[in-house]
């Protein structure tokens, strides 16, 4: 099997074409063999059978006239007449023998050796004379008028037979070789002329493995399609293309032609004249078919190297835009793994190309900071929505806030990956505190003018008169000591004046480690007794297992300053705040509240309290910017603020308050920045649950 495998298509075409013929010719001549050796020995009977029975009519005679020359110049006539014939004898009806044609005497044991059966009118029976010699016997009765006078026996020679047999059966085999001689001959020359042509397809396809596109295999036709049909439309694409058939061609301009390709004109082209004329068998339209194919392909080569220096120009003016651009970006597949990264990115992240690309965040980061990115990857692969959010990069004792935007990159219709962008601004959050400091000092010094003009004047003079008294009256006296008790609560009222001044004034913004709760007593310090003389109530429950955080005192203290006034302003006259501070269940983020028993906030005005210059006092009462500033101080630190009105009903009971809806301020910081607050935790407040359930959890 191997061995005819590695034979090449010729060879393998002349063995095929000489075994069929070899065996269909032995069958044939076989089976025509049978049938003519069947034939020859029928009519070889059949002659035995006619000089039987002509030798039986005539004998009957010389047999009544008992005359036996005759008899035996007959038996002898008919031996003569054939070589093949053996013997002949006749025997009367008591099988004596009464004439025979041996001449060396009869054999006794022929006599009997083939009997005609009663009513039967011959019996052939082949009989073995000796070794070398086998005869068909034939026995015919001589009867006249149905009475029997004996019986005639003729013998011929089977060896004799054969021998006619086999020269008849030499002639069939010859002509069948004859025949399959020439059968082999003609299917070479066919086998050649296939093979011939199918070897110009294989070296024209070695030749486009090769690269060689411009190969012409098939034949070079004598009249082209403009040629016989003397068709002058230059413009028909198929107008001067000697290489290409007509009917593969678009577009062409006879008017029997179709529109569109070869699927869509074949039928049609089957029909026309050019057609006909040019096609050939199926080998010529393989050969025409494979030039098409081959100058295609180089049109479609040609049209790819065009699109690949396309594309390579794009990839480059891409690359070039995103190296130069001081932005950070970076792009992920749908298994949040690094395809791409801009040299900004691995600046601020202080990555390696070769450290990112294929890794996952896991990789990359701390295993906390991987799992809320992760997060929020997952969540924007599952939504489909974008992610924009603040955050702050650390970088050589160096700190920038950018402003990070993650959007999900589309293939077709599913989401194949994440772009990550992000923008430097550390500028603006640099114009945003001279804002915050900007408005800090235009509410305290509205703050400072009330108190200077109500308090000092009137503390002024209580202070001095209490000291002139003090310097006329004995120490030991009862009345002194009152006046004492008078300067030293007007000192504290001129030390709480001294700190709001100090709060006042313009400090750097610096980043520390600053006790949470005692920023929150310092300004509730300030505020009490100025709250107190509308009698309004100021209540603190600060959980003193709070942690120190990481944040900017001066403006956290801005934050708990803008909340208390925003409290204070709601209630008007007699009512209650009160500040909370708590740890989170998960000890990841505090919880600072300020919820007050003042009017609340409406649904409306819930959506745009944090917006810049959105205010709900009367014109020429403040400037809207308490509320955006607080907010833009929170995020800063990395945290979260919420407002929540109506306020908590526990809360609204237990300050004596059922009326009125109140407001609850929520502000969430995180206890370490490299985890910020939780969305699972800002949906804990979202529900308004109460202290004890967020211990709880």
């Amino acid at each position: 099997m191997r061995f005819f495998s590695s034979l090449s298509l010729r060879s393998k075409i002349f063995l095929i074409i000489t075994a069929v013929v070899l065996v269909f010719g032995l069958l044939s001549a076989t089976f025509v063999s049978r049938i003519a050796t069947k034939a020859m020995v029928g009519e070889i009977k059949k002659r035995g059978l006619t000089l039987g029975l002509g030798l039986a009519a005539r004998i009957a005679d010389p047999m009544l006239a008992v005359d036996f020359l005759r008899l035996k110049n007959m038996v002898d006539q008919v031996k003569e007449s054939s070589d093949d014939i053996v013997y002949v004898f006749v025997l009367d009806k008591n099988e004596r023998v009464l004439s025979h044609t041996f001449k060396s005497g009869f054999p006794v044991n022929l006599r009997t050796a083939n009997q005609v059966p009663p009513g039967a009118g011959q019996h052939i029976q082949l009989l073995e004379i000796d070794e070398e010699e086998r005869v068909y016997d034939f026995a015919l009765p001589i009867v006249i008028s149905h009475a029997r006078l004996g019986t005639v026996r003729l013998g011929l020679s089977q060896i004799k037979a054969q021998a006619a047999v086999q020269r008849l059966l030499f002639i069939i085999f010859s002509a069948s070789l004859g025949a399959g001689l020439v059968a082999v001959v003609l299917g070479t020359l066919f086998a050649s002329t296939v093979t011939r042509r199918l070897d110009v397809l294989r070296r024209s396809a070695e030749m486009m493995v090769k690269g060689n596109l411009d190969i012409q295999t098939g034949p070079q036709l004598k009249s082209n399609c403009w040629q016989i049909r003397d068709c002058q439309k230059m413009e028909c694409p198929a107008f001067g293309d000697v290489r290409r058939r007509c009917w593969y061609l678009a577009g062409t301009m006879c008017p029997e032609c179709a529109p569109g390709g070869f699927e869509q004109k074949y039928e049609t082209c089957k029909n026309c004249e050019v057609f006909w004329a040019s096609s050939g068998d199926e080998i010529q339209s393989l050969a025409e078919a494979f030039d098409f194919m081959a100058l295609s392909l180089k049109s479609y080569i040609e049209n790819l190297k065009e699109a690949e220096k396309s594309i390579t120009r794009q990839q480059q003016v891409l690359k070039t835009i995103l190296d130069v651009t001081p932005d950070p970006v970076s792009l992920q597949d749908a298994d949040l793994r690094y395809r791409a990264v801009n040299p900004a990115f691995r600046y601020y992240f202080s990555i390696d190309e070769a450290d990112i690309i294929g890794k996952s965040d896991v990789d990359i980061f701390s295993p906390e900071l991987a799992e809320m990115i992760r997060r929020e990857d997952l969540e924007i692969l599952k939504t489909g929505h974008t992610l924009s959010k603040e955050i702050l990069v650390g970088k050589d004792n160096d700190k920038h806030w950018f402003h990070m935007v993650k959007v999900p990159v589309y293939d077709e219709k599913r989401i194949a990956g994440l772009l990550f962008t992000a923008r430097d601004i550390t500028e603006i959050k640099k114009y945003q505190e001279k804002l915050i400091q900007t408005v800090k000092m235009e509410e305290l010094g509205k703050l400072a003018g009330g108190v200077a003009h109500e308090i000092n004047t009137p503390l002024g003079i209580i202070l001095g008169y209490a000291q002139i008294l003090l310097e006329d009256l004995p120490q030991d006296t009862e009345s002194h000591e009152y006046l004492e008790i008078i300067e030293k609560q007007a000192q504290i009222c001129r030390h709480i004046v001294a700190d709001l001044l100090n709060f006042s004034r313009v400090s750097d913004s610096r980043m520390e480690e600053m006790d949470l709760n005692q920023s929150i007593d310092e300004v509730v310090h300030l505020v009490r007794h100025i709250f107190k003389q509308d009698w309004v109530d100021i209540q603190t429950s600060l959980d003193p297992q709070i942690p120190a955080i990481r944040g900017d005192r001066e403006k956290l203290k801005q934050v708990w300053l803008n909340l208390l006034n925003n409290a204070f302003e709601s209630i008007g006259r007699e009512g209650t705040i009160q500040v909370t501070s708590k740890l989170c269940p998960q000890g990841n983020h505090v919880v600072v509240s300020v919820a007050d028993t003042g009017a609340g906030i409406s649904a409306e005005d819930q959506k745009k309290i944090f917006e810049p210059f959105f205010s709900t006092k009367a014109p020429g009462v403040g400037t809207g910017l308490g509320l955006s500033v607080s907010l833009g101080i929170v995020r800063e630190h990395q945290g979260k603020i919420i407002a929540v009105s109506p306020a908590r009903r526990e809360f609204l009971e237990q300050a004596g308050e059922t009326q009125r809806p109140g407001a609850l301020f929520i502000v969430l910081l995180p206890v370490n920045w490299e985890i910020p607050v939780e969305d699972a935790c800002e949906e804990l407040v979202r529900l308004n649950i109460d202290d004890q359930q967020l211990a709880t959890g």
